[in-house]
């Protein structure tokens, strides 16, 4: 069932893959300079962002996640980043490319952009969060600067989500198993239920911050001990800012054009 099957996509994004061997600070700042290079990318240029799709293919596959995975958990984006952009087409007419006897608009133009640039940043921070876990995210950003009560908060909504999640499940567990096979059931009877879910999972979370009271919990997520700083952080740190340098500053489609059909 769905309740089950995000249960469990939920807990595997607690951990991570572990598949790199990379500070978490690291892959976070390097995840942050990739989402600054992505949306600084011209809108009226689409083929420089079809390169950037480099970071997200190589850090899935690096990190044991699979592309195949992210690619299928961003598609989501498209809809919102079709809204945001479905008007261009009709208010910039304006010819941009010419491809044989079609002639592009540059309102299409700009609209490939802000579809390439929702998938991108969304594939970036699925690999970032599927790569790390959002357990070491969290201690990550609080290491980095960032106000303990604001990750406290974030890894507490994470939780709570999981508990809200759990008692989904049984509730649905139990009205499946009362039910006789029934899956219609009236508006009023949704509206017990919701308020139910409400109730047990509040009380739920509840019991487990008390919990986690009686174990010392001050208010404030325990940051992990600090890992000195390898020489594989920096490589990776100056390797991927080297190739996003490259990919937002040299044209490589261009370049390749001129190299297939060169100017006479």
């Amino acid at each position: 069932m769905s309740i089950q099957r995000a249960l469990i996509t939920l807990n595997s994004l607690e951990n991570g893959t572990r598949g790199l061997a990379v500070d978490s600070r690291f892959q976070l700042t390097v995840t942050m300079l990739y989402l600054v290079a992505v949306l600084s990318v011209p809108l009226a240029d689409p083929g420089m962002l079809v390169w950037m799709f480099v970071y997200p293919i190589v850090m899935a596959e690096a990190s044991g996640t699979g592309y195949g995975r992210v690619l299928l958990r961003s598609l989501w984006v498209l809809p919102l980043a079709a809204v945001i952009g479905i008007f261009n087409p009709i208010l910039d007419n304006s010819p941009a490319w010419h491809i044989g006897s079609v002639t592009v608009s540059a309102g299409w133009v700009t609209f490939i952009s802000i579809c390439l640039r929702g998938l991108l940043a969304v594939q970036a921070v699925l690999v970032l969060i599927y790569s790390t876990g959002f357990y070491a995210l969290c201690t990550a950003l609080q290491r980095m600067g960032l106000p303990a009560v604001l990750t406290t908060q974030l890894l507490m909504v994470y939780r709570y989500i999981s508990v809200l999640l759990q008692e989904s499940l049984s509730m649905s567990r139990a009205r499946a198993a009362r039910g006789f096979g029934r899956k219609n059931y009236p508006l009023q009877l949704w509206g017990v239920m919701v308020g139910q879910l409400l109730l047990r999972s509040v009380e739920r979370a509840r019991r487990v911050h008390n919990a986690m009271l009686a174990r010392g919990f001050s208010g404030v997520l325990p940051a992990a001990d600090p890992r000195p700083i390898r020489a594989t952080d920096l490589l990776y740190l100056a390797g991927w800012t080297a190739v996003f340098a490259l990919l937002r500053f040299v044209d490589i489609s261009e370049i390749l054009g001129n190299l297939i059909n060169p100017v006479s």
